[in-house]
């Protein structure tokens, strides 16, 4: 019995056994397809959080993308808004189409500022009306311009400065000198809301003098042509220079428009003067051949400001290149659109001058052209 008890409790061992190991086999199943069961959902879950994360920060990208574009767009234009320059001008005489005011404007687009798209240039000249002056540069402070560039005679700049004493102005004085017309204190400082460039008009006026009696050492009496009130200062210093030299004056003044300047060659003449001497405006300019014409006829030898006027037949002309004076005008008026202070920057001085002799005019009235004068002529017209 017992060794059939042993038999059967083998038996019954074994069974157990198989089936314990089937139960361990069927939870090691269940387990596997449990674990695979949560780890594949686990991957799913995983899977889809990443994928919502990525959702979320595409998303989150975009928007921040769009707020960026939307404030650098209102940005840019408020920018190009603030870019638009406006700027005043100012002239005694000339209209807006003369080669100097065009140098002004050329430099300016050199520079980058194009009229109708980031400048705006408001002009206005008087047409040789003095008496306008007043009311155009109120009229000009009125629209608050950034700055107003001035190319005019002094009292063009009085009626600015009385207009106003905080826009920036930016002047050309060519004719005339700013620290004598009243508008600046000094040269290196101006002390004001002035600025710009002086040409020396009143020094090269001297000058231009010396070297006529260099070309015609027989002159002892020169007649003067002069606009008022534009040349004021240039005769004053002219008659003190024509006394060192032992030149008599014969005053040929200019008043408003129209000159007769047949009128004062006829005086010149009449007062047995041996040269015309005419002193810097632009009012003489559009009338330059005219004045040439009038000098050969009287068979007077001539003297200008400017080389357009030796290029249209006078006899010479000394002083510094126009143009120029304009396209440094423009980088002033740069300068103070981009921040600068009138009162701290200096009043700016030409350092090149320039002699032209137009030899056939010489040869024309018979007067021979001296060596020393030759060899110091930046140019000779033949």
């Amino acid at each position: 019995m017992f060794g059939h008890g042993r038999v059967f409790a083998s038996c019954f061992d074994a069974s157990d056994g198989l089936r314990s190991a089937d139960r361990r086999r069927d939870s090691n199943k269940r387990s596997a397809i449990w674990g695979r069961g949560i780890l594949g959902n686990a991957a799913k879950s995983n899977h889809s959080s990443k994928a919502r994360r990525i959702t979320r920060f595409d998303l989150a990208r975009v928007v921040i993308l769009a707020f960026v574009l939307i404030s650098m767009a209102a940005f840019s234009e408020g920018q190009e808004t603030r870019k638009v320059a406006r700027v005043g001008f100012l002239d005694d005489v000339s209209p807006r189409n003369v080669p100097w005011l065009g140098a002004f404007e050329r430099r300016l687009g050199e520079l980058g500022y194009v009229d109708g798209r980031n400048l705006v240039i408001e002009f206005r000249t008087a047409e040789g009306h003095v008496d306008r002056l007043p009311d155009l540069a109120e009229e000009l402070v009125r629209l608050k311009p950034d700055v107003i560039a001035h190319s005019g005679g002094p009292e063009g700049a009085r009626a600015l400065k009385q207009a106003t004493s905080t826009i920036p102005i930016v002047l050309a004085a060519i004719e005339w000198d700013p620290v004598t017309g009243g508008v600046v204190a000094g040269i290196a400082r101006p002390g004001t809301n002035f600025t710009g460039i002086s040409a020396l008009a009143r020094e090269l006026a001297a000058k231009r003098l010396e070297l006529l009696k260099e070309l015609v050492p027989r002159a002892s009496r020169v007649a003067v042509l002069w606009h008022r009130p534009r040349a004021a200062d240039q005769f004053r210093v002219l008659q003190e220079a024509a006394h060192t030299l032992k030149f008599n004056v014969v005053p040929l003044e200019m008043g408003a428009l129209p000159h007769d300047l047949e009128g004062a060659f006829k005086t010149a003449s009449r007062e047995h003067a041996d040269a015309v001497l005419v002193l810097g405006s632009p009012a003489f300019f559009s009338h330059r051949k005219r004045l040439a014409e009038l000098a050969l006829r009287h068979r007077l030898p001539t003297s200008f400001q400017r080389p357009a006027y030796a290029e249209a037949g006078g006899l010479m002309s000394f002083g510094t290149d126009v143009d120029d004076i304009m396209r440094r005008l423009a980088d002033y008026t740069d300068r103070i659109l981009k921040g600068g202070v009138p009162a701290e920057l200096p009043i700016e001085q030409p350092s090149r001058f320039e002699l032209v002799v137009n030899a056939k005019t010489a040869k024309k009235l018979g007067i021979p052209i001296p060596p020393a004068l030759l060899l110091q002529a930046n140019q000779i017209l033949e």
